[in-house]
């Protein structure tokens, strides 16, 4: 039997080799092979070299050399997006195929004062394969780590930006003043924002404006400005300067539990409580995040006491 019209046959494949095709976009991007060598850590007539090769896989010329660089030659232009596309399938094929071969890792994320450790056994115990893991956030982590992919799930205070999350309320705690033992108000069953009028308020450097405003109590009822107490960096900081008698402070927890022997805490009325919540990417339904937010609704859903109040 003949052979078949090979002008008629199927359109033999390239083996094309994946170094050489990122090879060829990295030259393509810089314009130069002498940069584009630099880029990739290779010597230029190897660079050079490789190009060639892809080229004669390919039985096209993809770069015209010119004395200022590189250019596409017309069949380049058509490859370069169809290279890109390869590279990004390769890099997707090789991140989800070694999502299924290793163990799922999962990170929570968490605030001072928060405690997610039942949900986080239970996800462990329900899913033994996966490497469940926790990490403390400051309060200016929030929401980026989620957002950047350093934790897969959070449990934090309101107020922070929420744009790109599915969140979910787990729990309120009321809002309380922290005062030293010798203030005025010390010992008061309770005492409302009124009661505070003139009393100066910590400010943490480079905080949100939503998030000082929460925790400053702003706007007053009465529109005067609140005064200002000292800069500090972290919020943990501003209960020293309570303690001195520098500033009044609000924070969250339950009326009762302070932070030092030397500060005393009294409930606030007529103010909205802090909103604990449950934060994860929106659109991210992984099998272990869907896990995580279902025992999050079951076994986070009130504060735990006794405990120091929260440093908001």
């Amino acid at each position: 039997m003949p052979d078949p019209d090979p002008g008629t046959g199927p359109t033999p494949v390239a083996d094309l080799d994946l170094r050489l095709v990122r090879y060829f976009t990295v030259v393509a991007e810089h314009g130069h092979f002498g940069r584009a060598a630099l880029a990739l850590h290779v010597t230029q007539p190897s660079l050079s070299r490789q190009v060639r090769r892809l080229e004669q896989q390919l039985g096209a010329r993809l770069l015209d050399r010119t004395p200022r660089g590189t250019r596409l030659t017309a069949a380049g232009e058509v490859f370069m997006p169809h290279a890109r596309a390869l590279l990004r399938s390769a890099a997707e094929a090789t991140t989800f195929t070694r999502a299924a071969a290793e163990p799922s890792r999962f990170t929570v994320g968490y605030v001072t004062a928060t405690i997610v450790t039942p949900a986080v056994r239970e996800l462990r115990r329900r899913h033994p394969d996966a490497d469940v893991r926790t990490l403390h956030l400051a309060w200016h982590e929030l929401p980026q780590a989620l957002l950047d992919h350093r934790v897969d799930a959070m449990v934090a205070r309101l107020p922070f930006p929420t744009e790109g999350l599915h969140v979910t309320v787990l729990y309120d705690e009321p809002r309380i003043l922290v005062v030293p033992l010798d203030h005025r108000l010390a010992g008061k069953e309770s005492v409302t924002v009124d009661d505070l009028a003139g009393e100066p308020m910590p400010r943490v450097r480079g905080s949100a404006p939503a998030w000082s405003a929460f925790w400053r109590l702003e706007p007053r009822p009465d529109g005067l400005p609140v005064p200002d107490g000292p800069y500090v960096d972290e919020v943990e900081d501003k209960f020293e300067l309570v303690a001195a008698g520098q500033t009044v402070a609000v924070s969250a927890a339950a009326p009762g539990f302070v932070l030092r022997p030397d500060l005393t805490s009294v409930p606030l009325e007529g103010v909205e409580p802090s909103h604990v919540v449950l934060a994860t990417r929106a659109g991210d339904r992984g099998r272990l995040v869907t896990a995580f937010r279902k025992l999050a609704r079951t076994h986070l859903t009130a504060p735990f006491a006794p405990r120091a109040p929260a440093v908001g």
